[in-house]
């Protein structure tokens, strides 16, 4: 996460990039923009706004050698001389488009830009941007003419979100430099994360917590929920949010024995994390520091609710793992031939 309190932009420039695949040539800005106020004041939070909730950050990454990554090659030279900014803004939009292999690849608008102030784990940086604007909008632009006003449409970029963009932070670790990156037009997931940027999560608590999580969802999912139902599901996820709050330190083995009451349930869940490590060709660690940001992320995305074809929903509360287990009850009506619910209570709230 970021703070943008005192950022600025120092830099920025605007280019067209094309789609080398239907042959749509890009178009490159020779002069930076030079903003009035309130172009400005409207710009700055909607480049910086989408990075204020990131809590994953990636790393750049190479089969070879980290120095032969080009947006990490392209980023050092902005660093170090800003002087050459307009030149390597253009070599960057020449990368984006070399990317461009497949029709599905949207043309747009790059913005390339340099921003002062940004704060990051309580240090102050320097950063550079990169933002690729794919859809505009329509809106109606009213206009004088003869004494009468009269309207039109005209297609702009929407002030509420930006396609794709990264932030590269003039701070690094032992891993190279902290980026940031959103896309929220993903149509291929490869163009933007492992092609154009070519970066990888960061090995920390976040990833690793945000790994884990993952693999219960999809377990919940594909093996809790398809063969026991929703409540068993539920429950699971309600233990797994609950553990991960209770302890500093995950370690795979206790988490097991706290979550499951039987070896039946262990082997299923033992099973399905060695055929989704192969899936998602990821490796989880079977001790790591939870990072509580990234726990209550997942914790908002998660639905408890256990919806029935008879239009009747059951909403069960995530911070009260027993509660389903101690006061639902699920059962089958041999008259019926239904499955039903028995809810225990003492009052109404």
């Amino acid at each position: 996460m970021i703070s943008r309190k005192n950022a600025a932009i120092s830099k920025f420039i605007i280019h067209k990039v094309g789609n080398k695949f239907n042959d749509t040539k890009n178009a490159f800005s020779s002069k930076e923009v030079d903003f009035d106020e309130a172009s400005y004041d409207l710009m700055l939070p909607f480049l910086l706004r989408p990075f204020g909730s990131q809590v994953q950050s990636y790393r750049f990454n190479h089969h070879a050698d980290i120095s032969l990554n080009e947006i990490n090659s392209y980023a050092t030279q902005l660093f170090n001389d800003e002087a050459v900014f307009t030149e390597v803004s253009q070599h960057i939009v020449t990368h984006l488009y070399e990317q461009s292999n497949s029709a599905n690849i949207k043309t747009g608008d790059v913005l390339v830009v340099l921003f002062e102030g940004i704060e990051f784990r309580d240090m102050t940086t320097n950063a550079i941007g990169i933002f690729k604007i794919e859809n505009k909008i329509n809106f109606f632009q009213t206009y004088l003419e003869n004494n009468s006003y009269d309207v039109l449409v005209q297609k702009g970029i929407s002030s509420k979100k930006v396609d794709k963009g990264c932030l590269i932070l003039n701070q690094s670790d032992t891993e190279g430099n902290i980026i940031l990156s959103v896309d929220n037009n993903s149509y291929d997931a490869q163009y933007w994360i492992n092609h154009f940027l070519n970066i990888k999560y960061a090995d920390d608590a976040n990833n690793h917590t945000q790994q884990y999580i993952e693999l219960c969802k999809d377990f919940s999912t594909e093996i809790l929920k398809a063969d026991y139902g929703a409540q068993e599901q539920n429950v699971f996820l309600a233990k797994t949010i609950d553990h991960f709050k209770e302890n500093e330190i995950v370690n795979v083995e206790r988490f097991k024995e706290d979550i499951f009451e039987d070896e039946k349930s262990i082997r299923l869940f033992e099973d399905y994390k060695k055929v989704y490590e192969g899936e998602q060709n990821v490796v989880i660690r079977n001790q790591f520091d939870v990072a509580e940001a990234v726990v209550n992320k997942e914790k908002r995305k998660i639905k408890t609710d256990i919806k029935l074809d008879t239009n009747i929903q059951i909403k069960l509360d995530i911070d009260a793992p027993d509660a389903s287990t101690e006061y639902l009850e699920r059962g089958y009506d041999n008259e019926k031939k239904m499955h039903y619910y028995k809810v225990f209570f003492n009052a109404e709230a």
